[in-house]
């Protein structure tokens, strides 16, 4: 699996969305008082955002949006693109424009990128880890409310596959599912008479006896939750190419090329999401006039 993917873009209504309302918060009813009150009306500036340590980088669109948004001519010229790696003080990108609303713009536009940067250097490393093997590595619900689209995105500039976005999009029967139903097989029977031909079925089972019930149903995957090795490769060679193989639950960058090496065909991180460190990035004046 290629590792970046620089051609990826979020859809325009997305980036707006986002952006109007990160920028509503923080200018709030009064706007950006001490920039308003320091720098002269009309003044010009320009600066390179840069990143501080390695990493690889999502985000740009939302933050030229930031600065386009408070100023609509603001050059915003873009070297490091989304999907791009960077080292310690490479260039992402160049901006110049109206000085206040570059300051206005900064937070929201560094926030974007450090935050779903850092997501992306996260899902890189996990990726570089499973190289040579069949697993892809995919992310989870586990993201941040109002920001899964964004960061499911980052997922995708570092490498990673997108799992179901929501609850909507695909049936995925869990541990809570099966006991509220009355077991597995009672839980797949009504799933399948419910799912359109369109939706995929996948169900979670933590046990060689569960897996092959499960499979007498036929369903499009099976995640394999909190198995030990020695269970995955088990359960790989049971399931033989029939439906799709998910290791998932408690996956670390140490263990992760163990699970990779079963012969699952995912393996799903929520860390990717949620525990991913944020990549530090700045912005540097460097001209005014």
């Amino acid at each position: 699996m290629s590792g970046a993917a620089p051609e990826l873009r979020l859809p325009s209504s997305v980036v707006d969305k986002a952006v109007a309302e990160a920028l509503a918060e923080d200018l709030g009813l009064g706007g950006d008082i001490t920039t308003e009150a320091t720098i002269p009306s009309g003044t010009r500036a320009a600066g390179v955002i840069a990143a501080r340590q390695p990493g690889t980088i999502a985000g740009v669109q939302l933050a030229e949006a930031a600065f386009k948004t408070l100023d609509p001519f603001v050059q915003f010229d873009v070297i490091a693109g989304d999907g791009r790696r960077v080292e310690a003080g490479g260039t992402i990108a160049r901006v110049g424009g109206d000085a206040r609303a570059l300051l206005g713009a900064e937070r929201t536009a560094l926030n974007f990128l450090g935050h779903l940067s850092g997501i992306a250097t996260l899902t890189a490393r996990y990726v570089a880890e499973v190289a040579g093997t069949r697993a892809q590595i995919v992310d989870t619900r586990k993201t941040m409310p109002g920001l899964r689209a964004l960061e499911k995105f980052a997922v995708r500039c570092g490498g990673g596959v997108n799992h179901r976005f929501g609850l909507f999009d695909a049936v995925l029967i869990k541990d809570n599912h099966i006991v509220a139903a009355g077991g597995i097989g009672a839980a797949l029977e009504r799933a399948r008479a419910r799912a359109g031909h369109m939706v995929k079925v996948e169900i979670e089972v933590s046990s060689l006896d569960e897996l092959v019930e499960a499979l007498r149903l036929a369903p499009d995957a099976v995640l394999l939750d909190n198995m030990p090795v020695a269970m995955l490769k088990a359960a790989v060679a049971e399931v033989a190419g029939r439906v799709i193989t998910e290791a998932s639950g408690g996956i670390t960058l140490n263990t992760v090329r163990a699970i990779a090496e079963t012969g699952v065909d995912l393996i799903s991180v929520g860390a990717l999401t949620h525990s991913a460190p944020v990549l530090d990035i700045g912005l540097d004046f460097n001209t005014r006039s």
